[in-house]
């Protein structure tokens, strides 16, 4: 998994992660740092492996690494995080020596991973892990949270 592992040395991967933890300080909502990023990561590979989808871990990390990266720009300029992220995460997938077609199909992930693309594997289970890796069972802004009651994580599953 060089590849993928190379994402979390990029600079501006770093940069961006930083200034989501800065901007995302006092949230009482989820959050967007490191550790959702590899929860997510974790529940899809768990999922892939389950489901014997055979595909690639470091296509899966690098997807879950990098899905919410666009989220600074969302907070500093309304821009949708999943539009930003795909803008960010280009040039650091081509550092890390993702090729063209894997760049491709993982900027299309990142860019649908809010809802799925009901198409590619790699983009429905990096959805449902976005969504399973939430407590929402016991967040304590759970009576502020605007998400859906039928969107909330509520097993342990």
């Amino acid at each position: 998994m060089n590849r993928a592992d190379n994402i979390l040395y990029h600079p501006v991967f770093r940069e961006k992660l930083a200034e989501i933890d800065r901007l995302e300080e006092q949230r009482i909502f989820c959050r967007h740092g490191i550790e959702h990023l590899l929860a997510v990561a974790r529940l899809a590979h768990l999922s892939n492996l389950e489901q014997g989808l055979g595909l690639s871990k470091e296509l899966i990390y690098a997807a879950a690494l990098l899905h919410d990266i666009g989220r600074g720009e969302q907070y500093l300029h309304g821009t949708p995080h999943e539009l930003a992220g795909a803008e960010l995460a280009g040039p650091i997938l081509a550092d890390c020596g993702f090729s063209g077609e894997e760049r491709e199909r993982l900027l299309s992930v990142i860019r649908s991973h809010r809802k799925g693309d009901g198409v590619d594997p790699l983009a429905e289970i990096l959805h449902r892990a976005d969504k399973k890796c939430r407590p929402c069972y016991l967040c304590p802004a759970a009576g502020e949270c605007n998400w859906p009651e039928e969107k909330r994580n509520r097993t342990a599953e």
